[in-house]
């Protein structure tokens, strides 16, 4: 069963990166919850997309409300702007065991110890390279393609696509075989993936479980 993903929050509804477009995630049925990480001036781990303004979530906060409720994938943004405040090891300490680290970084990636993380290919990384320490890797939508999705699970890694929102497109890629989809309508996801598993005979097959260990 392809998992859904949902792309800094129910952001489709509701403001990317807060609270409430976290807690409707879980309200929709979502399988985690994407969220991206910056350290703000003052060193502290807030919850944003662009570069810290002010007003954002903490990561601590985010954490509380989703912990034990919906999986969580962290990303990372520009770590190497924030070596002084140890963005990659302080998020990691932060979050739950089961949580996946994201990013496009293989630098900052490579340095996670003891959680899951997810390396974002196609932009100067390759998937055999994201094997040596990768769980799965994020392939952009519209540069995906059979192969890459073939060479990736032959690898033993999770494929993701970013970011869909197109419902037939969610079926085409499930019927593909990717394991996670980021949506920022992750209840539109859910209901079409659900639909599409209702029309099926049930078959054996691969599934990455959400919450299954693996590299990393």
């Amino acid at each position: 069963m392809t998992f859904v993903i949902a792309h800094r929050g129910a952001s489709w509804d509701l403001p990317e990166n807060t609270l409430p477009a976290f807690e409707r995630a879980i309200d929709v049925g979502a399988d985690y919850v994407e969220l991206d990480v910056h350290p703000a001036p003052d060193g502290s781990l807030v919850v944003c997309h662009d570069a810290p303004r002010g007003g954002e979530p903490r990561l601590e906060e985010a954490i509380e409300l989703l912990r034990g409720r919906i999986g969580i994938m962290c990303e990372l943004k520009s770590p190497w702007r924030y070596l002084r405040h140890d963005a990659v090891g302080r998020a990691v300490e932060l979050l739950p065991d089961d949580a996946v680290v994201v990013s496009f970084d293989p630098r900052a990636l490579q340095a996670v110890k003891g959680r899951r993380v997810l390396q974002h290919v196609g932009f100067g990384v390759s998937i055999r390279a994201a094997a040596h320490y990768a769980w799965g890797v994020g392939f952009h939508d519209e540069r995906v393609t059979r192969r890459g999705l073939a060479k990736a699970h032959g690898l033993g890694l999770a494929t993701t696509i970013y970011t869909v929102n197109d419902p037939v497109r969610m079926r085409e890629l499930a019927e593909l075989g990717v394991d996670g989809i980021f949506s920022d309508r992750p209840d539109l996801a859910r209901a079409t993936l659900r639909s599409l598993r209702a029309e099926e005979p049930s078959t054996p097959g691969r599934e990455a479980e959400p919450h299954s260990s693996a590299h990393g």
